[in-house]
């Protein structure tokens, strides 16, 4: 069995939270498609020896929440400023009808080496390109081209039965499915792709795009019951904006959350994109069930949406994860930049919360309540938690060879004193030395295996101009 050597690390960040996580190292084993050994290890016969002097050891990050086939619609003037509802209309729905086979599979390959260079080892992606007579299986385009890049592939599977009236107008592109033709449709998929083993490559989860406007309640039901008879999670978009909560009270006299809970959409095997605007019955509701979240801080910035009341759902006992969200509103769409920004956002957002003490405030106390550190956990053991991938998201002896080796050669990173935070506080990208997925090197010296990155970039100027002259 092939074992390489990740050798004299200048820090190894576990993807823990507390004293956890760090580890001493400086060196990691890999045997086969698992870490074998951390500590101070001495090289064998004929393994392969990486030197890590100077460089910085994270887990491979996990992107519980992205919508792949945005990669080619980013920087839109239409939508450039506009908030999420009028924003779906300018951008992501105008352009939906135009992909086809070949700028679907060119958008997705953009986005999966977008994150793979950024140390993304798995990725969810919440697609929702399908409808009925579609010419082409967008699914099969994710799980193919994560598979050539060596990437885990969670594909959550979209897809509506209605449409919200700013749908209504546009093309066949946006007409809904039946309920029969979807739930057959993640049926099959789960036969055909889904592996329920702690370090799958592939997985399947029941997502319709968003619960309020997708389905009918009684439909939503039935798609809660289907994924837990076929033993998959579920997913979807919930509570990004005031106005979505104002929409559902409106629709159904409840908040977002209470409207999920009541149709079986709560529970440990769930998780939700976005959940920025909450109330305490919400977050109590979500904690007290196990329900996880993909925070999601660039898009909900980008947006206008807000930000997510992460501390809160935390100590109510919600698992955190990190989404990167489609590239259409988020034109950053990597984990570094993604993790940099909740840590920036996150700590804002409790100093605002901050009064003075003659106020009868606490001071600025709260605004210490998050660290680096805690920031990489929701990016890599919290998303796998999330995802129920339970090998993945840690680095330690037995779990799965998931792990990202940064270079920190850039000016920006010169001067840090403690060389560990460097990939999360100081933003930019660091030079990725190398990424390993389930014990495969992936990326080596900032290159990933079998993509030609000029041809790449060719083909996208080409769909873009494309995709503007439709």
């Amino acid at each position: 069995m092939t074992s390489t050597l990740i050798r004299n690390a200048a820090a190894i960040v576990t993807g823990q939270r507390g004293a956890a996580s760090r580890s001493a190292g400086p060196d990691i084993r890999i045997r086969g498609n698992l870490i074998e050994a951390i500590g101070q290890l001495t090289p064998e016969p004929g393994e392969r020896v990486v030197d890590a002097t100077d460089c910085v050891v994270y887990p491979a990050w996990v992107n519980t929440h992205h919508h792949l086939f945005q990669s080619l619609i980013k920087g839109d003037t239409h939508g450039l400023d506009l908030p999420l509802t009028a924003w779906l209309a300018a951008t992501p729905y105008r352009f939906r009808a135009a992909f086809d086979e070949g700028l679907f599979r060119t958008a997705v390959r953009i986005g999966l080496l977008e994150l793979a260079l950024s140390g993304c080892g798995t990725v969810a992606d919440h697609n929702y390109l399908y409808y009925p007579g579609m010419p082409f299986d967008s699914s099969a385009i994710l799980f193919e081209e994560a598979e050539r890049m060596g990437l885990r592939m969670v594909l959550c599977r979209g897809g509506a039965t209605k449409v919200r009236q700013l749908e209504a107008e546009l093309p066949q592109a946006l007409r809904p499915e039946s309920l029969d033709a979807f739930l057959g449709d993640v049926q099959r998929l789960t036969k055909l792709y889904h592996d329920a083993s702690p370090n799958a490559m592939r997985r399947v989860v029941m997502a319709p795009t968003t619960p309020p406007y997708s389905m009918a309640p009684a439909e939503l039901v039935e798609c809660a019951r289907t994924a837990r008879s076929l033993g998959i999670r579920l997913h979807s978009h919930l509570s990004e904006t005031v106005s979505y909560q104002d929409s559902v009270h409106s629709m159904h006299g409840m908040s977002p959350v209470r409207f999920v809970a009541e149709h079986e959409w709560l529970g440990s095997d769930v998780w939700f994109a976005h959940l920025v605007k909450l109330d305490a019955e919400e977050i109590a509701l979500l904690g007290s069930t196990g329900t996880g979240i993909a925070h999601c801080p660039q898009s909900n910035g980008r947006l206008g949406s807000g930000i997510a009341p992460i501390l809160a759902l935390q100590a109510a006992g919600v698992p955190i994860s990190m989404g990167v969200d489609g590239a259409a509103s988020n034109e950053a769409a990597d984990m570094i930049s993604e993790v940099h920004a909740a840590w920036l956002m996150q700590r804002a957002a409790a100093g605002d919360r901050c009064q003075p003490l003659y106020r009868d405030g606490q001071g600025e106390g709260e605004a210490t309540a998050v660290s680096a550190d805690d920031v990489v956990a929701w990016g890599t053991s919290g998303g796998a938690k999330v995802l129920g991938l339970d090998a993945i998201g840690t680095l330690a002896p037995g779990m799965a060879a998931d792990i990202a080796l940064y270079a920190l050669d850039d000016p920006r990173y010169f001067g840090l004193h403690d060389v560990a935070v460097g990939p999360v506080a100081s933003g930019g990208r660091p030079a990725l030395k190398g990424l390993w997925v389930n014990g495969q090197r992936v990326v080596e010296d900032d290159v990933l295996r079998g993509v030609d990155v000029g041809e790449l970039r060719s083909e996208a100027r080409g769909a873009v101009r494309r995709l503007i002259n439709q």
